[in-house]
């Protein structure tokens, strides 16, 4: 990663994260494909849905034969913490237009926020909108193709798990953890160390109370409160 902010850098950069994409996208599939869905409603729900683990809920709250109003809402708290991140990053495009907003804010993921906060520090703090339209559109597309595959491979493959698949964005997100942590260069090691261990023992206690979801945006707001109290300290 440089400092580049080119489309053709976005395409670049976001190349190793999409092994993330592919693992769990293939594991969607499958997981689809055994729930009896077509390879066509698995497109469909990746390019309108496109939300991991929104993906799997619908899947299992559909069989269970779940009203479409309990559907819905599950998935809007499950993806409310993009609510936090699309905050976190509109203020680096102020300068550019709503429509191009919609578009970046549209397609964010977790890995494209976490590679856009890894890319800040290679850029003075700057991103363009060409770079994450590439970061974001290659993908959407490499996740729709990654559980339509999946989706075609389930006949063959009975417990996707069996193949680490389901490790694959928890590995991601280690990789990208440490990145971010090598390379910001405005916070202390100590101050990044302390706030990703408060997160930590914070989600193990949220846990025990709430659902996964929910706990991780208690711990995220959580974590943003205790970095901001221990930063002006260094």
């Amino acid at each position: 990663m440089d400092s580049s902010l080119t489309f053709k850098s976005g395409a670049k950069d976001v190349v190793p994260t999409l092994f993330g994409y592919i693992g769990v996208g293939l594991a969607m599939g499958i997981v689809a494909n055994t729930s009896h869905l077509s390879v066509l409603a698995v497109l469909l729900m990746s390019l309108i849905v496109y939300a991991g683990s929104a993906q799997f809920i619908i899947i299992s709250m559909l069989l269970a034969g779940s009203p479409i109003s309990a559907i819905v809402l599950s998935t809007f708290l499950i993806n409310s913490r993009m609510i936090l991140m699309s905050l976190s990053i509109a203020q680096y495009f102020k300068k550019d237009s709503l429509l191009q907003n919609i578009a970046l804010g549209s397609l964010l993921t977790d890995e494209t926020f976490a590679l856009s906060m890894n890319k800040l520090n290679q850029t003075q703090q700057k991103l363009r909108p060409r770079w994450l339209h590439a970061a974001n559109i290659i993908a959407y597309l490499v996740w729709a193709a990654a559980t339509v595959v999946g989706c075609l491979l389930g006949n063959l493959i009975a417990d996707p798990n069996q193949f680490g698949l389901d490790f694959a964005v928890v590995g991601m997100f280690i990789g990208l953890l440490y990145l971010q942590i090598i390379t910001d260069r405005s916070k202390t090691l100590k101050t990044q160390l302390l706030v990703v261990l408060f997160v930590a023992i914070a989600m193990f206690f949220l846990m025990r109370f709430f659902p996964g979801n929910i706990a991780l945006l208690i711990a995220t707001l959580l974590g943003c409160g205790f970095g901001m109290v221990v930063t002006p300290h260094d």
